[in-house]
């Protein structure tokens, strides 16, 4: 490759990644870039008032994860909330989401990215937000991933009036093939270039959001001004000979991950070629979380899960099959998330996930942004809406992640898909690393996903009759969104997943 290798959610994102790595940019704000246009791109997933995860690994220094999801904000008990649910009609059935002023966090995507360019970018920061303001002010045409969230979202993004302007100016929801354009976003990103995070956090930008959010939501401007993006040190481990680094807590997905590769590492099964080893893993990984995981103020719990003890204990039920007798699934989502992975020439690693929810309903008209509903999403709230008692770090199932061989990393990825994040992630390192498979098989290939004891199989997947009764078989007829949508890189491929719409390109 001459200068890197991309893959994002959607064709443009991409284009821009490229445009700034050949403009003498490095993989950093190539990944930088290229989210922010995604926010025009791919709105209904991210967006500067969401929150996300970006794993850096520069070529001469220690890995380190970026962690800027969004925080609860200080709790105002006895409150009246603007919050409430609405149905989403995804055709074979409906989801109910609870957005509203009410169902706002601290966001953190903005201050995010614009601190992972000032420690690891190379280029100014306008020439990495030139492609998104191009674009925001251009337009992009909307592809049928896009055109179709646009279409299930509808209550949601026409919800305020100008959510009707932006979205259906001419009286009907945008679709695909039509040019979307968002020239506030465009004017927003200018006063970043010249003001920064400030703008956004504790300037003219942060009086537009509270003054959208109103006295019914929780965000004010100490939760806005007391946001940090946080340095951590990635979760690191060792699996097939290579190390892997991924998303520490108070994220849970990382962990997760880790976790059940471990128990495959132990057990020394091939795993995705044994569907109910694979399951059973599943499961027990499932059990593992709900057994630990059980204080909403204490997100760091999840560390115990990787403790020797610990892991023992559950590989002795994964062994025996005794997790299989216990019920209970997940929190519904559909996972409204997107994700870069980029290598540049010299080496360098960018691994970032971001995500908006489904959107809180309510658009900034100056901004031309919707703010996130994370307080109303139910896998980031188990123990139920608005139980929070500080601002802390909410938790998150996003898992950019970087595999590192002799030479340097050997896989970048990382997926949308909420709960599905940690399956997804899970069959793609195996078809790659233990099944031989080239990155292109090893994403587009069949996925399962355990839902408590449904049992959810893409096309193609053979099943074992030695699985338990107690699992249920949900066969899908074609391969779906559902799934998660993993984009990852190798120094020779690049794929974006189809299930996603997603591109990918070596340039």
């Amino acid at each position: 490759m001459k200068y890197g290798a991309i893959a994002g959610g959607e064709r443009t994102t991409v284009q821009s990644a490229k445009d700034i790595l050949e403009n003498g940019g490095n993989a950093f704000d190539a990944a930088v870039g290229a989210v922010f246009t995604s926010m025009v791109s791919e709105h209904n997933l991210t967006g500067p008032g969401g929150g996300g995860a970006f794993l850096a690994c520069p070529i001469d220094q220690d890995p380190v994860l970026f962690d800027f999801f969004v925080d609860t904000p200080l709790p105002q008990p006895g409150k009246i909330l603007d919050f409430f649910s609405t149905w989403v009609d995804f055709g074979p059935s409906q989801q109910e989401f609870h957005i509203g002023q009410g169902s706002v966090a601290v966001p953190g995507n903005t201050a995010g990215l614009l601190k992972v360019h000032e420690r690891l970018g190379k280029l100014p920061l306008k020439a990495v937000l030139d492609p998104a303001i191009n674009i925001a002010k251009k337009g992009v045409i909307l592809n049928e991933a896009q055109g179709y969230l646009m279409k299930i979202l509808e209550p949601i993004l026409t919800h305020s009036s100008s959510g009707k302007k932006l979205f259906a100016a001419e009286g009907k929801i945008l679709k695909e093939g039509d040019r979307f354009q968002n020239p506030s976003f465009a004017d927003f990103l200018e006063e970043l270039i010249k003001q920064g995070a400030d703008f956004f956090y504790n300037g003219e930008g942060s009086k537009y959001i509270l003054n959208t959010v109103g006295s019914k939501g929780l965000l004010t401007a100490d939760c806005l001004r007391q946001y940090k993006v946080v340095e951590r040190q990635p979760l690191k481990s060792r699996f097939n000979g290579k190390t892997f680094y991924t998303n520490p807590a108070p994220s849970i997905g990382g962990t997760l991950i880790t976790f059940t590769l471990q128990l495959l590492k132990q057990i020394n099964t091939v795993a995705s070629s044994d569907i109910l080893h694979l399951v059973h893993a599943m499961k027990v990984t499932t059990t593992a979380r709900k057994d630990i995981c059980n204080d909403p103020n204490d997100n760091n719990l999840i560390s115990q899960i990787l403790k020797q003890n610990t892991l023992k204990y559950y590989l002795e039920q994964y062994q025996s099959f005794q997790s299989f007798d216990k019920a209970g699934n997940d929190a519904p989502s559909r996972g409204a998330t997107t994700q870069v992975s980029i290598i540049d020439k010299a080496g360098n690693a960018a691994s970032v996930t971001t995500t908006n929810g489904e959107g809180c309903g309510y658009l900034i008209p100056e901004l031309g942004i919707m703010l996130n509903n994370m307080l109303g999403e139910e896998d980031l709230n188990p123990s139920g809406f608005h139980h929070f008692f500080r601002q802390q770090r909410l938790p998150t199932m996003i898992s950019p992640t970087v595999v590192v061989g002799n030479d340097g990393p050997e896989l970048v990825l990382g997926s949308g898909g909420s709960n599905r994040i940690r399956s997804a992630i899970l069959q793609v390192v195996l078809n790659f690393f233990r099944n031989g498979m080239n990155l292109e098989c090893a994403i587009k290939s069949s996925r399962i996903h355990l839902e408590g004891s449904v049992l959810h199989c893409e096309p193609q997947i053979h099943i074992s009759k030695d699985l338990p009764d107690n699992i249920q078989i949900h066969q899908w007829n074609e391969q779906n969104l559902f799934f998660g949508g993993v984009n990852a890189v190798t120094k020779y491929e690049a794929i974006g997943d189809p299930r996603r719409g997603g591109s990918g390109t070596i340039c």
